[in-house]
């Protein structure tokens, strides 16, 4: 299982008035993981598109609050790859409060392929073949 974690301290321009974090950027929040698991694992966005010609738009994100997330707080985005068979990539994510481990929020998104014209890509990209043997992922 691939993971990564990413620390992030909570900003006073990501809260209401009510000093508690808008509930979007939690979404902003999964978004900092991936590029920090994509960073980790050789996967990020423009990996994808500058050496394999792919985009990999969002198409599902869903988002499950726990807890309300404060004003500088510190918290941590934990981002696990999800394997499928599909022509997808799929995270979970947790956010979590780093000292006591408490977890503010679920989530999970969904990724496809798509061809630089713009074009679905039904099957597995070999390059993403590739790169799960590189990581001991199941094919």
């Amino acid at each position: 299982m691939l993971v990564d974690n990413t620390i992030i301290k909570v900003r006073f321009s990501e809260v209401d008035s009510m000093g508690i974090l808008w509930h979007g950027h939690y979404i902003k929040y999964f978004e900092d993981g991936r590029e920090s698991f994509g960073a980790k694992y050789d996967i990020g966005y423009m990996d994808v598109f500058n050496n394999h010609g792919y985009l990999t738009p969002i198409v599902k994100v869903d988002c499950n609050y726990k807890r309300p997330i404060r004003y500088n707080d510190k918290v941590a985005v934990e981002t696990t790859f999800v394997n499928t068979p599909a022509a997808k990539l799929i995270f979970k994510y947790r956010i979590y409060n780093t000292e006591n481990n408490e977890t503010y929020a679920t989530g999970r998104s969904e990724q496809v392929f798509l061809t630089e014209d713009h074009q679905l890509h039904l099957t597995v990209p070999d390059f993403l073949v590739e790169w799960k043997k590189n990581w001991n992922i199941e094919i």
